[in-house]
C-alpha cells in the first residue's frame, strides 16, 4: 500500500526525532507493507527527505517531439470531415508510442 504524503512526513519526524524503527512503524501504521515501510526509512536515512528524487518518473523522449507533426494529425479533426480525430489508444497504435508517454508529452502536441 502506498503512503500518504501526511504518513510520510509523519514516519519521517518521528524516524529522525524518536529513533522509530519499523516493527514499531507497523504497529502504529497496520495497514501498511514493511518492505515498503523499510525502503522508505532507508531512504529517510540516506537524504533526509521523504521526496523523489529530482528528475525521476516518465521521461518525455525526444524521439515523441520528433513524431509531433504525425501526431497532431492524429488528434486534430479535419476541417473537412469533422469527427475523424483519433483516440490516445488509436493514435498509440499507429504511431507505436505507448499511451503513457503520448499522455505524459501531451503538452507537446
Amino acid at each position: 500500500m502506498v503512503f500518504s504524503k501526511e504518513d510520510k512526513v509523519l514516519i519521517k519526524v518521528l524516524r529522525q526525532e524518536k529513533g522509530y524503527e519499523a516493527k514499531k512503524f507497523i504497529k502504529e501504521f497496520l495497514n501498511k507493507n514493511l518492505s515498503s515501510l523499510k525502503k522508505l526509512l532507508t531512504k529517510i536515512d540516506q537524504t533526509g527527505s521523504v521526496d523523489r528524487k529530482p528528475g525521476s518518473g516518465i521521461k518525455c523522449m525526444i524521439w515523441i517531439a520528433e513524431n509531433v507533426g504525425s501526431v497532431e494529425e492524429l488528434v486534430i479533426s479535419q476541417e473537412s470531415a469533422s469527427g475523424t480525430h483519433k483516440t490516445i489508444r488509436q493514435i498509440a497504435k499507429e504511431t507505436g508510442i505507448s499511451k503513457a508517454k503520448l499522455l505524459c508529452c501531451k503538452v507537446h502536441f
